[in-house]
């Protein structure tokens, strides 16, 4: 079936991961939006579950022909200790539900490769929603000298900006999963949208909304309601929150449509070393500095400062629900 050619080319970088689950279920309901592949990556399971939960959840989807490609099992400095945060999302990363084994397979391609390529062959037009470490971008960037230039847009759930991180007061998850490759990122040049805590953690998907859920005939609603019992209890451990947040719905969906978000402009660098590694630190350019800084010359990028969550918990519920 041919595509429009107005839909919004879409790659789907991500660590599924149950609001990952969620993301692309939305994704695949929004009607704006041609989903042309996942790539996968470690940070709410290690890459080789990444890439097997993509490929159930396609099955699940009943959407195979989309493909996916498995990217880096470490991060872009070589290292091996990840931090795997299967405590927030099942071992499993699906809420334990112990699933049958995919059927499909990944293609031969890593997600580098298959992120350059797909650029190169869609100069301007793909966004690439990014919802774990950012290391897939990054070796895509050292790769490609014209990566940058051929990407439509990075919008990537990261950073905890003027908040405390979720990892310690410092960090956010998916920064601190690969802060070498973030800082990359951020100052590549490329049309950069970074939706960070500050604005997810004010979208909240309630015990309500997770019972009128249950209560609709969707095949994604029915679905997920099984996997967000582990969701919602560390929600309310870690939180003390009756409800869980949508981080990787509102990224995905401020990339698909801006007016859900208003943003700040201005240079972002990651710190890399000590106790304060993976914090986003963003210069709001208001400053000339006098001296020449670490931000200085550095390409601006776009942060996420407010959000209409009511809107998007909306556009969650009703894509999920009309499934």
């Amino acid at each position: 079936m041919p595509q429009s050619n107005n839909k919004k080319k879409i790659i789907i970088d991500t660590d599924p991961g149950i609001d990952d689950a969620m993301a692309i279920f939305v994704a695949l309901q929004s009607p704006e939006v041609e989903v042309i592949g996942i790539t996968t990556i470690y940070g709410n399971v290690y890459t080789t579950l990444a890439t097997r939960n993509a490929l159930h959840l396609l099955e699940i989807a009943g959407r195979t022909d989309i493909p996916v490609a498995e990217g880096s099992h470490v991060t872009i400095t070589k290292g091996t200790k990840l931090r795997i945060a299967s405590f927030v999302h099942g071992t499993d990363g699906l809420g334990n539900q112990n699933f049958p084994p995919p059927k499909g397979k990944p293609i031969e391609q890593s997600a580098a490769d298959f992120l350059i390529e797909q650029a190169r062959h869609y100069p301007g037009e793909v966004t690439v929603v990014a919802l774990g470490p950012l290391t897939n971008l990054a070796l895509a960037i050292q790769a490609d000298p014209d990566f940058t230039k051929n990407i439509g847009q990075i919008a990537l759930l990261g950073g905890a900006f003027a908040v405390n991180g979720n990892v310690n007061p410092a960090a956010e998850a998916n920064i601190f999963g690969d802060p070498d490759a973030a800082d990359i990122v951020f100052t590549c040049g490329a049309d950069v949208l970074a939706v960070g805590i500050n604005v997810t953690h004010q979208v909240v998907f309630t015990d309500a909304d997770r019972d009128k859920l249950a209560q609709s005939s969707g095949q994604f609603a029915q679905y997920l309601c099984k996997i967000l019992d582990v969701y919602f209890s560390y929600h309310h451990d870690a939180y003390s929150t009756k409800g869980v947040y949508l981080h990787d719905p509102t990224a995905l969906l401020a990339a698909v449509d801006p007016s859900l978000i208003t943003c700040a402009e201005g240079v972002v660098r990651v710190q890399t070393v000590g106790i304060t590694r993976g914090l986003t630190i963003f210069y709001n350019k208001q400053k000339r500095f006098g001296e020449v800084t670490e931000w200085s010359n550095k390409p601006s990028v776009k942060v996420a400062v407010t959000v209409d969550a009511p809107r998007i918990v909306n556009l969650v519920m009703e894509r999920l629900m009309n499934s």
